[in-house]
């Protein structure tokens, strides 16, 4: 066999496994950037549950305390506002961070209305929030374990030449900013 045939079959296989490697990594980063679109869906269908729940639950303390009316616009007005946003990950947790801080003054209120906090109504909403809160929190762990994933793809060489090549962006974490609000708002008395 002739050595230019030699070194041209190396070249070759060495030109296919590049191509394949590559298609690979191509097709991961795909993978990666749908699952995280899937991962945001099941977010997003926890936080319409939420903000499903919070009308009912204004009505439900009006009935009670309809003179804090400033309170529950608020509640109302943070509901829209996060309702409303359909940005990236990282303006709808401040939309979050202020909806969860209204949320928090509607039960504070509770505390100074006893027939409120005995209204079964009330109770069962709080339960149902709260039940609503720990699947966000779970959608939200999910959602940014696929962003860090995508982002190390998206970051660690070679993939990162790659990644660049077909214009694959790291993703941003969906993150509560304030420490007081990583916790569930309070909704057991």
């Amino acid at each position: 066999m002739e050595p230019w045939l030699i070194i041209l079959i190396v070249l070759g296989g060495l030109l296919l496994l590049v191509a394949f490697y590559v298609i690979a990594i191509y097709n991961r980063l795909i993978t990666l950037r749908q699952t995280l679109k899937d991962s945001w869906s099941g977010v997003d269908v926890e936080l319409k549950r939420r903000y499903d729940l919070i009308p009912n639950l204004v009505n439900t303390v009006k009935g009670y305390a309809s003179h804090e009316r400033e309170t529950l616009e608020k509640v109302i007005q943070a509901r829209n506002a996060a309702m409303a946003n359909h940005g990236s990950a990282e303006s709808q947790a401040k939309d979050e961070n202020v909806l969860a801080g209204a949320l928090r003054s509607v039960f504070a209120l509770a505390e100074a209305y006893p027939q409120l906090k005995a209204d079964t109504q009330f109770s069962a909403l709080q339960a149902e929030l709260s039940n609503t809160e720990d699947r966000i929190a779970a959608a939200r762990r999910f959602y940014n374990g696929n962003v860090r994933a995508l982002n190390q793809l998206v970051r660690q060489f070679p993939s990162n030449i790659i990644a660049g090549m077909f214009s694959f962006q790291t993703a941003t974490y969906f993150e509560l900013e304030d420490a007081a609000m990583r916790q569930n708002p309070q909704v057991a008395f």
